[in-house]
Formats: C-alpha cells, structure tokens, sequence
C-alpha cells in the first residue's frame, strides 16, 4: 500500500481587499483613499512604501500619520489569507503589528494575548480564535514574503 506525503506548504497566495473591507476605516477615510486612486489594501500598501510617502498620505487626507499607519499595518496583516480583513484589526489590537512578527509568535503566547484582549474589552471569550486557527496565522505568516 502507497502512502502519499503532502508537501510543506513553501508559499501562500496573499489576499487583496476591497479598501472598505478594513475595520475601523470611517466612510469618509475610504472616500476620501478613493480619491486618492486607493481601492485595495494592495494599492494601499503600495503608495505608503516609505515614512514620506505615509506622511504625505495623512497630509492629503487630514489626519492622523497614526491613522495611516495603522491602515496600512491592518492591510499588510490582512494579506496573509488566514487573517484577511476579519482579524487583522484583532491581531493589531493584541500587539501584533506585522507579518513578520506574526510568523515569530509562540502558538500558545498569541492566543492567551487574545483571550485576555476579548475579555479585558467585551468581558466574553466566546469570540476568540481557536488555537489551530492562530496556528494558521502563524504558520502562512511565516510564508508571506515581508516588504
């Protein structure tokens, strides 16, 4: 009897979302990002490559540079498609600000920062992730390139 192995997943498919998709991003923050030619957190992530560029952003909008750069942490979480636009506000909120420190995160340390957060801010932790799903995050964090 042949058994057959899968292959480690060596690469993920990153996620492009609607702008308005973000959490947290006000209809007049989404018009006006689509004034700006930003429909996608692609597009997004994209125009916001460098401080300046961020700094310039917040100028053409009036707000916040912190605005921005939570905007643009969200849709670089929002990539990894595990995460997408659903927790990617949740994982920026339990401090968790990139891929890249995503993919170095302990299983059992990130969902215990959740389940503290859930609790600390809805006093429920019926809405938290289980652990095989933040294994997830994990493990396709780990496989989405960091730029």
């Amino acid at each position: 009897m042949k058994t057959s192995h899968k292959a480690p997943q060596t690469s993920v498919q990153v996620r492009d979302w609607p702008i308005a998709h973000l959490p947290g991003l006000s209809k007049d923050n989404q018009t006006q990002l689509e004034e700006c030619s930003i429909t996608t957190t692609e597009q997004l992530i994209r125009m916001t490559k460098t401080p300046a560029a961020k700094a310039l952003l917040a100028h053409q909008l009036q707000v916040n540079i912190q605005d921005v750069n939570k905007w643009v942490a969200m849709a670089k979480l929002a990539r990894i498609p595990s995460v997408g636009c659903q927790y990617c506000g949740l994982l920026l909120h339990a401090g968790v600000p990139s891929a890249d420190q995503l993919a170095q995160m302990p299983v059992e340390r990130l969902h215990e920062q959740i389940l503290k957060l859930h609790v600390a801010t809805m006093q429920r932790n019926d809405l938290t992730p289980s652990v095989d799903r933040v294994q997830k995050w994990i493990q396709q964090a780990r496989l989405v390139r960091s730029d």
